[in-house]
């Protein structure tokens, strides 16, 4: 099993696959079904369709890929600077659809992401010097 796992040091090459993960599953779970989508996308009188779902589950496939590639390749500067773009168009659309256009809601569905996202930033803005020479 150790040889399917990022072989540098540190625990972020191994955040960045978990997320990979993760993110696929929930690429899964946005092409099957809208209620995951709903619980991020909450506030009353927006409508979440097969439609945005499918296209948000396409999003975070993208990303998922992004960060795969990151956590295996992670002292290659344009791949953590692409990894680090993504986790920041992430957080600026999770915090803009909350903060400034209303249609996320706080809660369950959006505090993963906002967690994750703010969390990743600061963690791979505080590592480049570590991972990338």
């Amino acid at each position: 099993m150790n040889s399917f796992l990022p072989q540098h040091e540190g625990w972020l090459p191994s955040w960045l696959l978990l997320v990979s993960v993760i993110s696929v599953g929930n690429t899964i779970q946005a092409y099957i079904t809208t209620k995951n989508t709903r619980e991020v996308y909450m506030r009353t009188g927006q409508e979440i369709t097969a439609f945005t779902s499918r296209v948000f589950g396409t999003w975070t496939f993208v990303s998922a890929i992004v960060r795969l590639y990151a956590a295996y390749n992670i002292s290659n500067p344009q791949i953590y600077e692409l990894a680090l773009v993504v986790y920041a168009i992430a957080w600026f659309h999770f915090f803009s659809e909350w903060l400034v256009f209303g249609t996320a809601a706080w809660g369950r569905g959006l505090a993963g992401p906002i967690l994750i996202s703010t969390g990743s930033l600061v963690w791979m803005l505080s590592q480049w010097g570590f991972y990338v020479e």
